[in-house]
């Protein structure tokens, strides 16, 4: 997962970044909303922790824009503000989840795991969909229980679109995290790693968002979307 992590506080913030990365989790930090503005202009992360009292305004403001702008991120807010107007306020105004500070980061563990699983839609260690399985602690992938060898770029490219049903992926962002050098490969490497995916795990998965990236379906696509 990569996690944005908007929070003033060093001590805090640097504590909420080791916790998260030994989970295996990617994290990208920032300490004022207008750094967190410009990196979700140019990049995608899966959940954001963010802080209310920021040194350059309100974290409620980002908060609207961003679910007026992304409706599906997922949003966790940290604040010091306790009173149940506030965390109403917060939640009414788009957050999935509200952690009153000071908190234990187990617990925040724990919200951010839960919130995940409710927005990727798996729970556990396997993605499965349509007769299609991929066991993430062994990297073990199968077709109606039938093995599937995939290269390294391959399984990455899989697991990340499993992980995101329904949500197209652009294709600088499958390049940034799949393919080794990122977007410096040439142009049509992207196209050669989804040809072979398709190829070994069958039709009927990974539709093709033209101008924009790939994505898999929760219901299998019309077979003329499949390309």
């Amino acid at each position: 997962m990569k996690i944005l992590l908007i929070e003033d506080d060093l001590d805090l913030g640097n504590g909420v970044r080791i916790a998260l990365s030994d989970q295996g989790m990617e994290v990208i930090w920032v300490r004022q909303l207008e750094a967190a503005a410009r990196h979700l202009e140019t990049n995608v992360c899966d959940l954001v922790l963010l802080d209310l009292g920021l040194p350059d305004g309100d974290g409620l403001t980002l908060l609207v824009r961003l679910r007026r702008d992304r409706q599906d991120l997922p949003i966790i807010i940290m604040s010091a503000r306790d009173a149940l107007n506030d965390r109403l306020h917060g939640l009414d105004s788009g957050a999935d989840d509200y952690l009153v500070k000071p908190f234990v980061l187990a617990e925040l563990l724990s919200r951010v795991r839960a919130l995940a699983r409710r927005s990727f839609g798996y729970e556990g260690e396997t993605l499965e969909l349509r007769g299609l399985s991929l066991h993430v602690p062994t990297r073990r992938v199968s077709i109606e229980d039938k093995p599937v060898e995939l290269t390294a770029s391959e399984y990455t490219l899989l697991k990340i679109l499993l992980m995101r049903i329904d949500r197209v992926m652009t294709r600088r962002n499958l390049e940034d995290q799949a393919l080794p050098g990122g977007q410096s490969n040439a142009s049509n490497t992207l196209d050669v790693h989804m040809a072979n995916l398709r190829r070994k795990i069958g039709d009927g998965y990974i539709r093709t968002v033209r101008g924009v990236g790939y994505v898999i379906d929760q219901k299998a696509p019309a077979r003329s979307e499949r390309k």
